[in-house]
């Protein structure tokens, strides 16, 4: 019995050591010829590689000016946006959608330097990528802006 377990360790062993060197030597085929390896279909990874997100800093008016003197730098927030202002009694509240979920609040400026022209609110600058960043300022034009804290 003793034996037999012996042989199958060594057995084993064996084919480890030679799983491990087919291992050792497609890496070292991958490193050699990147380009080859990436079109061999065999070598293809689930993963797919994204380009890094471009973050950029959008200024965003929100229209209660009390809720962005709760912020502080490095927050993460929830930007909603109303379309239209308050209902009026009897109607319907407005629809409301998330716009930029999680932002980074990277500046909330004072508010003398922030002087509220007819709409009214606060500013706040919150670090998103390009894209949200371009839907905030879409959707600041049209609606009013809140923020959540998350």
């Amino acid at each position: 019995m003793a034996a037999g377990l012996a042989m199958t360790a060594a057995a084993l062993a064996a084919s480890g050591a030679r799983d491990a060197g087919r291992a050792g030597g497609a890496a070292h085929a991958r490193s050699q010829a990147p380009d080859q390896a990436r079109a061999d279909p065999a070598d293809a990874s689930p993963r797919r590689e994204r380009p890094p997100v471009e973050m950029v800093s959008a200024p965003v008016r929100i229209a209660d000016a009390a809720t962005v003197r709760l912020l502080r730098r490095g927050d993460r927030v929830d930007v909603i946006a109303a379309a239209g202002g308050p209902p009026m009694p009897g109607e319907e509240a407005p629809d409301a959608r998330v716009v930029a979920a999680g932002a980074r609040v990277a500046d909330v400026p004072k508010v003398r330097e922030t002087s509220a022209g007819e709409g009214g609110g606060a500013l706040v600058v919150l670090s998103v990528p390009r894209t949200t960043a371009a839907a905030l300022a879409g959707v600041g034009a049209t609606s009013q802006l809140a923020v959540t804290l998350c």
